[in-house]
């Protein structure tokens, strides 16, 4: 008995309102826009405003999926998100999304519509939607009806003049998954490549208290730690305050939780670099694929995009790797005026590496494998450019982006194979294939991707500054017809301190 098909049926995607031209923080920073916007793909960042999060993010995109697929709460078996903007160390930030949900359906579908709806978060940096995914796809094959969401949703968020704020962006992605798919049937086997690795985390900072006020005294005119009997105040901190407030209790130390991570670029391109190459061979040994047939294998290449022209950069490797296996290099080679570098000529072993890296940006700049980005890669990168990084959603909006574009083009793309490279940082890939279907182009239809870029708001770099600091309590931007928003957050210092409540604007207000 043949296995059933499965796969994503339909996609939605929720972009902030607001948004900062790429050039107008080059300006701000010294930066050079050229380099930015030619060399790097960035034109536009998405940007959050001061009521939005993870959760609204994720709980408008998935409505905006059950409108256009006219789905129940009662027919959504799961709603699984992969997410790396966690609203809570303990309470998944799903739970929220299906608070306003079930609000929002309560009147048509009763108050407990979503009793029966399992729902989680996966984090794994920027891949955890695509663990949910492969995890509801087996889901969804082991019995006919079953349908699922699988959601992405997160804020890429940098310190302020560090060298990522330029990437950042924000956004949710929603799918359906079901058997017999109207928009891409999934290949069952995924390649995966999985090694430890500090690339880029956001870990739990220890401070202690003393260094707190230490650091608060400093900053106070005409004050220094020296005016104050320190000895005495560390001694009443160990016993605690005896007040209502962040410095009591008995732990000496605060841990500091940031949104803004930990990274190493360089470093963090190469872990990418390897484990997409370790996952494509994983891919390949499940699947029966054999190396050099990748661009008969795929129509089309999408990628997780730190930055819009990230695979373009860093693909060539593969790409050689490739034209060596069909017998292809050495025309390549010669069509395009290049020079291979040998170890021999070289006594320096630090020189003959210079000359290989030379050698690679020089592959990326020939007329070959410019072609083979435009055909491959670039369909999935024009969103991203407008957008930003979505961490966990960012390979799924390049996804939508190829898709849209076909659309338009009036490309006949049924049964093409897309190849999906998905990476996290921490660090694993993996690999797969996603088979158009006949009634993809209905599907695209709806998307709107482009139409949603085009009707933001451009704010100033001073809104971006306050709403990047976190000092704006009310939105810069009038809410859209049909969006959820943040509330409030309890800040009372009790069982409650730290709940958070949401809203739902049926108008723009």
């Amino acid at each position: 008995m043949a296995a059933p098909t499965v796969g994503i049926d339909d996609m939605s995607v929720y972009i902030p309102q607001l948004y900062l031209p790429i050039e107008i923080l080059a300006e701000e920073r010294g930066l050079d826009y050229g380099k930015l916007s030619k060399g790097l793909g960035l034109l536009e960042m998405a940007v959050t405003d001061a009521r939005e999060d993870a959760a609204t993010m994720g709980a408008n995109a998935v409505l905006d999926l059950m409108h256009k697929n006219d789905l129940e709460p009662q027919q959504i078996g799961r709603i699984y998100l992969g997410t790396e903007s966690a609203l809570d160390g303990a309470k998944p930030t799903a739970t929220y999304i299906l608070d306003m949900l079930q609000d929002h359906f309560a009147n048509s579908f009763g108050p407990n519509c979503f009793l029966h709806c399992d729902v989680v978060d996966l984090t794994f940096a920027c891949i955890g939607a695509v663990d949910a995914l492969q995890n509801c796809l087996e889901w969804a094959a082991a019995k006919e009806g079953r349908i699922g969401i699988v959601l992405a949703s997160d804020e890429a968020k940098y310190e302020m003049e560090s060298p990522g704020e330029y990437t950042q962006g924000a956004g949710a992605v929603a799918m359906v998954v079901r058997r017999e798919p109207r928009l891409l049937a999934i290949d069952p086997d995924f390649g995966v490549a999985t090694r430890p690795a500090h690339d880029f985390f956001k870990p739990q900072r220890k401070v202690t208290k003393l260094e707190i006020i230490k650091e608060v005294i400093n900053l106070l005119p005409n004050l220094t730690d020296a005016d104050f009997d320190l000895a005495e105040l560390e001694a009443k901190l160990a016993e605690g305050l005896g007040v209502d407030g962040i410095l009591d209790g008995n732990e000496q130390h605060l841990t500091l939780h940031k949104s803004t991570p930990v990274f190493d670029g360089p470093y963090s391109t190469q872990s990418y670099q390897a484990r997409i190459r370790e996952a494509l061979m994983d891919y390949r040994h499940r699947s029966g694929k054999e190396v050099g047939n990748l661009l008969t294998d795929f129509s089309h290449l999408v990628f997780h995009l730190p930055y819009a022209f990230q695979a373009r950069r860093m693909f060539s490797e593969i790409y050689m790797e490739e034209l060596k296996a069909n017998g292809k290099w050495e025309a390549f080679i010669e069509r395009n005026d290049l020079e291979v570098p040998c170890a021999d000529n070289y006594e320096d072993r630090e020189e003959y590496i210079t000359k290989c890296a030379d050698f690679l940006r020089m592959v990326t700049k020939a007329a070959d494998y410019k072609k083979f980005v435009s055909k491959y890669i670039a369909p999935g990168e024009w969103a991203s450019s407008r957008v930003g990084n979505l961490y966990a959603g960012s390979v799924f909006l390049s996804l939508m982006s190829t898709l849209e574009l076909l659309d338009e083009q009036e490309v006949d793309a049924v049964g093409n194979t897309i190849g999906v490279f998905a990476y996290g940082s921490g660090s694993k890939s993996k690999v797969f294939g996603a088979t158009v279907q006949p009634n993809w182009r209905e599907m695209v239809t709806g998307f709107d991707l482009g139409l949603r870029l085009d009707y933001r708001q451009e704010i100033s770099y001073a809104d971006y500054e306050s709403l990047h600091r976190c000092c704006e309590e009310k939105d810069i931007a009038k809410l859209q017809e049909g969006a959820f928003f943040l509330a409030d957050v309890h800040d009372k210092r009790d069982n409650t301190e730290g709940v958070r409540h949401y809203g739902y604007a049926a108008r723009a207000v």
